[in-house]
């Protein structure tokens, strides 16, 4: 079998960082590992071919090759993955599809005419489709009634890859979530019990990365890397040795809930493994809404002090934030804003509250007859699929101003020197790195920009000269977060161009800006969605 993979591209988001990778040379932050993963638990006998619609096109050799094509996705990448559901049937190819999108949303992939729904976890559903494909059947839905263990997971394909165009690569601990957030989907696609590999296998793919050739940054793709303590303290453990034997080849990425602040232990060990950036769900800093979404963990302790402690053990912060809960009170942007400021955290990714599909929060919402269609994909360019409690115009509007104000290149650049100004030096002098011609041209650009074009020239200059006296060690990574102001100047105007678009819409339509009764959900954002 002759399996061509695809991966669909990414609208313009928060995380697509187009004008910061320019500056490096690179087409895409992470790679497909859902599909490498794929690729290695199908039959190896097969031949397969992988293509990133984020790195480049597909070649008319390799659709005129491929006997199978398979997609997967997430719901921010449905526009193009349902396309390239219907550009392989076009070309009358068998067509199988699964991952996140396709698990949750599983009719509207079927409608763009794909053969196969391989859905839920592949260890379990995969199998059954290269059952069918063998039996000669047609087409086949495979659902599993169980979350798979993932200790017998394969080493993913990470030699399909194009390892040039990549800024990271990727690698995964664990599948689940202890917690119950209202509005999360991984509870939803991977359970409450946090499901780990073991040491062995995951430094065996950290091995086989090594093999490969790839250094610099390498990010866990947990969903909450520290939803099993006691197994990830295991995991460390056993990984700070492999780390000190080969030099630090890596630094880690991850993301994990704010409770990480009350394990020192915990901090110590990745601090020593090399982990250098987390992203923390913070959402908002009103414990009203907290509560009301069901994120208790984050209303224990004060959530600056968490941050504080986890960033002076050397992780550069990045956190998530929210606006639009119900009962939420004017002037929620305002207070983010006030937080991240406060809390003096370079990248806050902020978005109005979309209710994902079999969610909790999605479920009592089409109880209260509030869902609203949504045509697209979901991001931070997009209102809100539903009918909130307070007027969809002064949320919008709220949102809009908040981002602006978030990425003022003056008040990012001093955000970013007072987190990394809280850092500890590193507790390991490993991890030489030769520097490419990409890193110095990069460089030069930045400075030019940043240190010489710009109106914030003196107060680059100011805070690089403070840091690289006080903790010179960490002014590289300091330089990589301006970089990121590159792609976040471009965005923030997206963000107020389409969301202003979609709202003149929305108040063209006239309708009520507060909807209660569930009978009049339809007249709300006709034009929009």
């Amino acid at each position: 079998m002759k399996v061509l993979l695809l991966y669909p591209l990414f609208p313009k988001s928060f995380w697509s960082f187009e004008k910061a990778l320019a500056l490096v040379n690179k087409k895409a932050l992470l790679p497909p590992l859902g599909l490498i993963t794929v690729a290695a638990i199908l039959p190896q006998e097969w031949d397969y071919k992988l293509v990133d619609r984020n790195i480049r096109e597909v070649t008319e050799q390799e659709w005129n090759w491929a006997e199978l094509v398979i997609v997967s996705g997430m719901i921010v990448q449905k526009e193009d993955l349902l396309a390239q559901i219907r550009e392989a049937k076009r070309r009358g190819k068998k067509v199988a599809a699964g991952g996140p999108y396709p698990t949750s949303l599983a009719d509207e992939v079927q409608a763009a005419g794909v053969d196969y729904l391989a859905l839920d976890e592949g260890e379990l559903t995969l199998p059954l489709l290269v059952e069918a494909i063998r039996r000669g059947e047609p087409s086949g839905i495979f659902r599993a009634t169980e979350k798979p263990s993932v200790t017998e997971t394969p080493i993913p394909r990470y030699d399909l890859l194009e390892f040039s165009a990549y800024d990271n690569m990727s690698v995964q601990f664990s599948r689940g979530c202890p917690f119950q957030c209202e509005f999360c989907d991984i509870i939803v696609l991977y359970g409450r019990k946090s499901r780990t590999k073991t040491p062995e296998q995951l430094i065996g793919e950290l091995e086989r990365l090594y093999e490969l050739g790839w250094r610099g940054s390498v990010f866990m793709v947990d969903d909450n890397f520290i939803g099993n303590k006691r197994n990830v303290k295991l995991l460390l453990r056993e990984l700070k040795v492999w780390m000190a034997q080969k030099n630090y080849p890596f630094n880690f990425v991850t993301e994990a809930s704010v409770d990480l602040a009350n394990d020192l232990e915990l901090l110590e060990l990745m601090s020593e493994c090399n982990f250098n950036s987390i992203f923390l769900g913070i959402e908002t800093p009103d414990e009203e809404s907290l509560t009301l979404t069901k994120k208790f963990q984050n209303t224990r302790d004060s959530l600056s002090d968490s941050i504080d402690i986890i960033t002076k053990f050397g992780l550069r912060v990045m956190a998530g934030f929210i606006i639009g809960f119900d009962g939420e009170k004017s002037g929620a942007g305002d207070r983010i804003v006030q937080f991240v400021e406060k809390t003096a955290i370079p990248m806050a990714m902020f978005s109005m509250l979309q209710a994902l599909p079999n969610t909790a929060l999605w479920h009592r919402l089409d109880k209260e007859g509030r869902l609203l269609e949504q045509k697209s994909g979901m991001n931070q360019t997009t209102l809100m699929n539903f009918v909130p409690t307070r007027p969809i115009e002064e949320i919008a509007r709220e949102y809009i101003d908040a981002f602006w104000r978030l990425y003022d290149p003056k008040c990012y650049l001093n955000r970013a020197f007072r987190h990394f100004r809280k850092m500890e030096p590193p507790k390991h002098s490993g991890g030489t790195f030769s520097v490419s011609w990409a890193e110095v041209r990069a460089l030069c650009i930045l400075i030019w920009r940043q240190g010489i074009v710009r109106q914030t020239r003196w107060l680059f200059w100011i805070n690089l000269f403070k840091l690289l006296k006080y903790n010179p060690s960490i002014a590289a990574r300091y330089l990589t977060v301006c970089g990121f102001l590159e792609h976040f100047l471009e965005y923030r105007q997206i963000v107020s161009d389409q969301i202003n678009a979609q709202l003149a819409a929305y108040l063209e339509s006239k309708s009520p800006t507060v909807i209660r009764e569930p009978e009049q959900v339809e007249t709300v954002y006709q034009k929009v969605s």
